[in-house]
């Protein structure tokens, strides 16, 4: 879901980094909710660093491909929050981009904002939406198909808008990029058919590690009930 250089000009850039700070303040304040022992410090740098491999390897490590106006990734952001919960997974998604920008990818660095706004929004719209459809006497161990097809639709589907908005908003309404967007969107949409199956296989095998419930290492509604 990376924007391609170019796609936005310089002149409307500045947009980006009002949603990009207010997505990372948002991003902070749920980091710092967690935090309130040096255990609980401890703990969520665990796993805001496994979070960060993660996502870095999502985008460096997997395969993808260019379609239509920005790329098709894996990005596992369902299994994250599910995983470590919606702070470290804010934190994992920041990082893992950044640190790929930094050291691998230096051309998408002025896009940094629009890329980050678009993977948090959705992430805290995905957060919200869990603590509605999960009832609170649910493990995430326990949820199945059907939630984490509607978790996945709502991050996934949540990038394909953020694409569509900043294309738009740097190349407009013409006919040749709406119909990259919708290319990108098509393809996109494999995501979602596949991102439930593997989130169902952590989930499984999260299941043989039940023993590191009490190791701070995952979200503690992972293994427990709210």
């Amino acid at each position: 879901m990376h924007i391609e250089p170019g796609l936005v000009d310089a002149a409307k850039i500045p947009l980006s980094y009002a949603t990009a700070a207010a997505s990372l303040g948002l991003a902070g304040k749920t980091a710092l909710a967690g935090m309130t022992r040096l255990s609980g410090v401890l703990a969520f740098a665990a796993r805001a660093a496994m979070s960060t491999v993660i996502t870095f390897a999502c985008f460096e490590v997997l395969p993808h491909a260019p379609v239509g106006v920005s790329e098709v990734h894996l990005i596992l952001g369902t299994t994250l929050l599910l995983l470590f919960g919606v702070g470290p997974a804010a934190v994992g998604l920041a990082l893992g981009l950044l640190v790929q920008g930094l050291f691998f990818a230096p051309f998408d660095l002025p896009q940094y904002g629009m890329n980050i706004t678009t993977l948090l929004v959705p992430l805290f719209a995905m957060s919200a939406l869990a603590k509605r459809i999960i009832p609170a006497d649910t493990a995430y161990t326990d949820v199945g198909y059907g939630q984490v097809l509607k978790l996945s639709l709502a991050f996934q589907g949540g990038i394909i808008a953020w694409v569509a908005f900043w294309s738009i908003y740097g190349q407009g309404f013409g006919a040749a990029n709406l119909s990259s967007i919708g290319s990108f969107a098509a393809a996109y949409a494999t995501v979602i058919a596949v991102e439930p199956l593997v989130d169902l296989a952590v989930l499984a095998g999260a299941k043989w590690m039940a023993r590191l419930k009490d190791t701070g290492l995952f979200h503690a509604r992972l293994y427990n009930a709210a």
